[in-house]
């Protein structure tokens, strides 16, 4: 039974504030989000000066709109100003250079002094860089504050957080709430899924959880959340400086029961979070989104040489590979895999946003965690295969048994060996993955079980072993049509 949890009301996605003053975001999972709020203006006839200062630190100046979400009052944006030079100890430092003032120090133990000093450097405000203030005391010079600095006042034109100044004109006076949207990196959002395997049996317990992380410098109270699933093309800018904005504090919250509604949009997936919530800066907030059980699914046993990663698709881009040692390097390991569709007759059937999958095992009353993986996007209908790890008592080993070049007939051969072994106490069935990679035309010339051809340019044996049992894999391939060799 699969549960998506849903809302009372659908919410369209508009560059509107749906409720009051209360601001709305439209989260990507590409480290940014459109962020709309109110600006309370109070304009009379003519050129008019307005500051607005609730704004997040990451803000994109290009990208903001301001106007009038009724369409009743008419003005013009003459000129916008973004300032992100909010006051800080560094920037109060440099703008006193050069001059003498009082130093609070404070020792363990120890009444409370003052001396006084001037400020020679005033350093770097990234401690990284490694640009230490110079302060000068009775006519020596250290490397260092003596004290905290008590600056005697702030420097004019300061601000205290990032703003937003507008020059607007008027036709005539008006007052009325303004709309602001804008993108800003430092917002995110995540799935993750929770899946639980029995200790017996195939079928599995899901239940996913979005998390939306504010790593933006304002917090966010009563806001209305919509999360978009699926890659949108955004010029990098955002996402690279959204890298770095990583939490000084981590806090993490659990969201009400009633979920999001997920719908369409175009060529992504929406989901609507049904209730307004409140996101403080530096804050990682969980809302539930999917829960299912009885999940039929299969555990594969699969044994890829090259590993469990994605393969290169077209390693003979430059010509066929005649390196006889290539490809020799081989895994040992079998790989565990988790196989099930997404689909309402397996009880789910919903976009999945891609996300890490972690699974735990029922070991009597405990569950213990055996993996996790990263999986991508899941339309409704897809298969989802998720690696989780390698088998204990599974091994494989794999050896080249022959490799020859004919010039003359420009063809190439290469034969392989897989041996596996079975240390588990019950049979198992095991599927063994073979990429012909060193060039495009090749067929099977000699082999010792039936294959299935899964792609272009890999086979695959499924193996059946019994407890305790060794089994070997034999092939022989030929590439042919390969163009004039270099004598």
């Amino acid at each position: 039974m699969m549960r998506l949890f849903s809302g009372l009301a659908l919410v369209l996605v508009a560059l509107t504030t749906a409720r009051g003053a209360d601001p709305s975001l439209t989260i990507y999972n590409q480290n940014f989000a459109v962020v709309r709020g109110t600006v309370p203006l109070d304009l009379h006839e003519g050129s008019n000066e307005v500051a607005f200062a609730d704004i997040t630190s990451h803000l994109e100046p290009s990208s903001v709109i301001l106007r009038d979400p009724t369409g009743k009052n008419a003005f013009r944006v003459l000129q916008q100003n973004y300032r992100a030079d909010a006051i800080s100890q560094a920037k109060m430092l440099a703008r006193f250079e050069g001059e003498t003032f009082e130093f609070l120090v404070q020792q363990p133990q120890k009444a409370d002094t003052v001396v006084s000093g001037r400020i020679v450097r005033a350093g770097s405000e990234d401690p990284n860089e490694g640009v230490s203030p110079i302060i000068e005391i009775n006519g020596k010079l250290r490397f260092d504050l003596p004290g905290k600095p008590l600056f005697p006042k702030l420097p004019d034109a300061s601000i205290l957080k990032p703003q937003l100044s507008w020059t607007i004109a008027a036709t005539q006076a008006a007052k009325f709430d303004a709309e602001i949207a804008y993108l800003s990196g430092g917002l995110n959002w995540s799935a993750n899924y929770n899946v639980v395997v029995p200790e017996s049996g195939g079928k599995l317990q899901m239940a996913g959880w979005i998390t939306i992380s504010n790593q933006s410098g304002k917090p966010f109270s009563r806001a209305l959340v919509k999360l978009v699933a699926g890659e949108v093309n955004k010029v990098q800018g955002v996402q690279q400086q959204a890298a770095a904005y990583a939490p000084s504090e981590r806090m993490i919250s659990t969201a009400q029961e009633v979920g999001p509604e997920e719908r369409s949009l175009g060529d992504y997936h929406l989901y609507t979070l049904p209730e307004p919530i409140t996101l403080r800066d530096s804050e990682t907030k969980q809302v539930e989104f999917v829960r299912a059980a009885d999940v039929e699914a299969n555990r594969l046993y699969t044994y890829d040489a090259t590993g469990y990663g994605a393969p290169d698709p077209i390693p003979y881009r430059h010509g066929p590979i005649i390196d006889p040692g290539w490809g020799g390097d081989s895994s040992t390991k079998v790989g565990v895999i988790y196989e099930f569709k997404n689909s309402e007759a397996n009880h789910l059937g919903v976009p999945l946003p891609k996300g890490r999958w972690r699974f735990y095992r029922e070991n009597g009353e405990q569950l213990e965690f055996t993996g996790e993986n990263e999986q991508d996007h899941t339309a409704r209908d897809e298969t989802l295969r998720i690696f989780t790890g390698t088998a204990f008592d599974l091994a494989a080993e794999r050896r080249q048994a022959d490799f020859a070049v004919n010039q003359a007939q420009r063809t190439m051969e290469e034969a392989f060996e897989i041996k596996l072994r079975n240390h588990k106490q019950e049979p198992v069935e095991i599927r063994v993955l073979e990429h012909l990679n060193r060039w495009q035309s090749w067929e099977v010339i000699e082999k010792s079980d039936p294959f299935t051809k899964k792609d272009a340019s890999t086979i695959e044996f499924v193996v059946r072993l019994k407890p305790d049992e060794e089994k070997s894999v034999r092939y022989r391939a030929r590439y042919t049509q390969l163009p004039a060799l270099p004598r």
